[in-house]
């Protein structure tokens, strides 16, 4: 049985699955893992990364992302996979591994994010339909929490290439934690959940199900990089339709974030004995 300050310590790891982030550059030729650990195959080896010492795999599986006026449901899981070196605070992911860019349809779709509706007579409805795609804009740290930086694309053809809620030089900055949360009026505490299932199987391999990571006391920026070319070659930009439709930038107090995730971990001696 894994001993209490290592379960602890690997909770707080399971944070950074949320929402679905990592921290440094993809390594080169991921090896094959053993049979019974195929699933830990975006943990590097040791001839990959040497600091590495639990493998890690999270599926976000349910919950929800607000900012402004928008609210996206998790619909799809997607997954983070890498591993952890022994504190527990930094993140490696080889080829295989990282944050897979899973795209959530946005209630409303362009029309909803825009107010322009003469687009559903030029394009129809089919054509409007709007995701977002989370992705790390900055490095995660760990902690009291999990303080996870990151920028929401927003993808249609009619936006551009590079419409994004967002951005490395300002992030959205999360503190995922699973406890209750201080956030500035209006919002009030939210909470989350320890995980209600935990237990190592045959293999070696911890599993940490059914948690909730919560935050709503971030600020969201306002949209950049939206663009509407009208008649295939006239570029207008429309960040500030995005913004008005989708109560951007929004202040501390005003946004809140739920997801739902289901661990695994395993010591890296035995995925790559």
């Amino acid at each position: 049985m894994i001993q209490s300050k290592t379960t602890v310590r690997l909770l707080t790891a399971m944070g950074a699955a949320i929402a679905a982030l990592v921290l440094l550059v993809p390594m080169a030729s991921a090896k094959e893992p053993a049979p019974g650990y195929t699933q830990f195959a975006g943990c590097p080896s040791p001839e990959e990364n040497a600091e590495a010492v639990v493998c890690f795999r999270a599926v976000i599986n349910g919950g929800h992302f607000q900012m402004g006026s928008k609210d996206v449901p998790i619909e799809k899981p997607f997954t983070l996979s890498g591993g952890f070196e022994s504190e527990f605070t930094k993140f490696f992911y080889n080829s295989k591994g990282g944050l897979t860019p899973v795209k959530q349809k946005v209630p409303g779709g362009v029309i909803g994010l825009t107010g322009l509706t003469w687009l559903l007579e030029f394009l129809g409805s089919e054509a409007l339909t709007l995701y977002a795609v989370t992705e790390l804009a900055g490095p995660v740290v760990g902690g009291d929490g999990v303080n996870l930086p990151i920028k929401v694309h927003l993808i249609n053809s009619v936006l551009g290439n590079n419409c994004y809620v967002g951005s490395t030089s300002n992030p959205i900055k999360l503190h995922l934690i699973t406890g209750k949360t201080e956030p500035p009026p209006p919002n009030v505490p939210i909470e989350g959940q320890l995980p209600k299932e935990i237990f190592q199987d045959e293999l070696g391999i911890f599993h940490s199900n059914k948690s909730i990571f919560v935050d709503n006391a971030f600020a969201a920026p306002g949209a950049s990089g939206c663009v509407l070319t009208l008649f295939g070659f006239i570029p207008i930009s429309i960040n500030g339709l995005v913004n008005s439709q989708s109560g951007l930038p929004s202040p501390a107090g005003h946004n809140e974030t739920r997801q739902n995730t289901d661990s695994e971990f395993a010591f890296r001696s035995l995925v790559y004995p």
